[in-house]
């Protein structure tokens, strides 16, 4: 299903204006993450790595570190509750969101949007039925998405892949604007916990 007319370059739109706006409270919550990083143990407080974008265009991700230096030598490629590589710093981080925030430098660029199917891993391609892949990556990844709320909310069983290509079938600007909504939701019931 194509989007409504207009859609993407009012995405595009949201997307800068919503970042815009996410600087401001950005720069000194990122300033404040960077220290308690570099005080925690002195590694680098970025933690960038290679997903796929648009048609298939691999780019660099950006999130603050929340896991010890090397981690991916330390243990499997995904993590797990209790996880022994999550610092002290990457709990509260990723508890909160934040470790996603330096994401707003990929929207930015235009490699990311602020609404989308999570980017994956070039290895993860072989995970999905080509004519999945290729729906997949026909849309712009997101920091956010459909299913990163629905997953926390809904109960009826369905997969990550199932609400990507449900979000990829429905897109439109209400729908981007409802899960930005969602997100808050989400990320505020998270940290009241």
């Amino acid at each position: 299903m194509t989007p409504p007319p207009g859609y993407r370059i009012l995405k595009r739109v949201m997307d800068v204006a919503g970042t815009a706006l996410l600087l401001i409270p950005a720069l000194p919550i990122g300033l404040a993450v960077t220290i308690a990083i570099l005080i925690e143990d002195r590694g680098a407080p970025f933690f960038g790595q290679t997903r796929i974008g648009l048609s298939g265009r691999p780019f660099r991700i950006w999130k603050f570190r929340s896991m010890v230096p090397n981690a991916a030598n330390l243990g499997p490629h995904h993590t797990a509750a209790g996880d022994p590589r999550i610092t002290r710093v990457g709990r509260v981080i990723r508890k909160t969101s934040l470790d996603e925030l330096p994401q707003i430098w990929n929207v930015l660029t235009g490699e990311m949007s602020l609404v989308g199917p999570r980017p994956d891993t070039p290895v993860q391609e072989g995970d999905y039925p080509p004519d999945t892949w290729r729906r997949r990556i026909s849309v712009l990844p997101g920091i956010t998405g459909y299913a990163q709320v629905l997953l926390k909310t809904d109960l009826s069983g369905r997969s990550r892949t199932d609400l990507d290509l449900d979000y990829i079938a429905r897109r439109s600007l209400a729908l981007d604007l409802w899960v930005l909504w969602a997100t808050v939701a989400v990320v505020l019931r998270r940290q009241n916990r």
